[in-house]
């Protein structure tokens, strides 16, 4: 179907869904009910209100009926959205795996259960001052919800937010970069891989008291190659830690516009910029406790790159389209309301993704990108 034959934004929308996505629907649960929708596609039109749109349950009932789409109260639709938890999963991890991401466990993870932590702030529709900060996890090869935790503003991202079992393999932002975070990790058997965060701690030359030089060891680094460093973490009220530090230079593009960004970050706070932070603009830097022998620094490298996908995503769905109402009381819909908004996130990546490839001809369409074809 070509898009401008679409007809409207719905019949646009479908183009980018994977493929199967209303089997998909009564095999995973959200349609073994046929009554008050016709089909798979009138369903996902209202979650997408709610989910993508911001709207209050009540509010989404309201357009759905005026829509035409469905009659059904707010509590019929919470009931509706814990049934498309699944389902919605499901597409988001399609979606991914479009993107030409790895959404299978390879074999160098095979030991780990890989986990991304972050948090976002919620705001309530007509709030006035009520906010929340939700933190939650997500396992990174399947794109589920694991844990989360609703609390005030106040609360920071930490990982003493999130419970920790052995064999957990933690990303997350340099947010989460404290040392005191790091050891919580390791103390509870799990490791980490996170961007390293400039000055939370000060880094040693493994069994020796001289200071390690980051900077001077990334101006070494070429642009793509991959440093890796065996260093000792320490902080006035931590016992030291070995971990590994990897490096890599990014563009020159990349690196300009890293350097903007935190220098237009630094007059809107009030501070200046040191020489030493503004050269750290120029790599990407990450800290992780996983050895070698589990891991290269190519696998450490690519493993954060899996993971920025998730993130770019989810934080363009945070800052142009709002994350909207939260159910609060109900752990389940809470969970099916996070699956969503990663489906959302990634379905927003795909439209974005075929804008940039707009000609006076066509676009790319559907399907998987290497099978498409040019739509004249």
């Amino acid at each position: 179907m070509r898009v401008e034959e679409a007809g409207n934004d719905w019949e646009a929308a479908r183009l980018f869904l994977p493929v199967g996505w209303e089997k998909q629907a009564k095999e995973r649960g959200a349609m073994l009910r046929r009554r008050r929708f016709k089909d798979p596609g009138y369903l996902l039109r209202v979650l997408l209100v709610h989910l993508a749109g911001g709207c209050s349950l009540r509010g989404t009932v309201a357009r759905a009926r005026q829509a035409r789409l469905g009659k059904l109260s707010d509590v019929a639709l919470l009931k509706r959205l814990r049934a498309a938890s699944d389902w919605l999963r499901w597409m988001a991890v399609e979606l991914l795996a479009r993107r030409n991401c790895t959404v299978t466990r390879p074999e160098w993870l095979s030991n780990y259960n890989v986990r991304c932590f972050d948090a976002t702030v919620i705001c309530e529709p007509g709030s006035r001052g009520t906010d929340w900060r939700l933190h939650y996890s997500l396992r990174l090869f399947g794109l589920d919800c694991d844990d989360f935790k609703l609390t005030s503003p106040e609360v920071g991202e930490t990982f003493a937010n999130f419970s920790v079992a052995p064999g957990d393999l933690i990303l997350a932002d340099r947010g989460y970069g404290s040392l005191k975070g790091l050891c919580y990790v390791r103390e509870r058997g799990g490791d980490f891989l996170v961007r390293l965060k400039s000055k939370a701690f000060r880094l040693y030359v493994v069994g020796t008291g001289e200071e390690f030089d980051l900077l001077e060891a990334l101006q070494g680094l070429a642009i793509g190659e991959i440093g890796d460093w065996d260093v000792e973490a320490r902080a006035a009220d931590k016992a030291p830690m070995k971990l590994r530090v990897c490096g890599v230079k990014k563009s020159r593009e990349a690196a300009e516009d890293s350097a903007q960004r935190a220098l237009r970050k630094a007059r809107e706070r009030g501070y200046t910029l040191d020489r030493e932070t503004q050269e750290l603009q120029h790599y990407v830097v990450l800290a992780t406790s996983v050895g070698r022998a589990s891991m290269t620094a190519e696998q450490v490298a690519e493993l954060y790159r899996i993971r920025w996908q998730v993130e770019i995503a989810f934080k363009r769905l945070k800052t142009i389209m709002g994350l909207g109402h939260l159910p609060k009381t109900d752990p389940v819909s809470a969970q099916a309301w996070l699956h969503g908004k990663v489906f959302v996130a990634l379905l927003t990546q795909a439209m974005v993704d075929e804008g940039r490839t707009f000609s006076p001809w066509g676009y790319e369409v559907g399907g998987n990108r290497k099978e498409r074809k040019l739509v004249a």
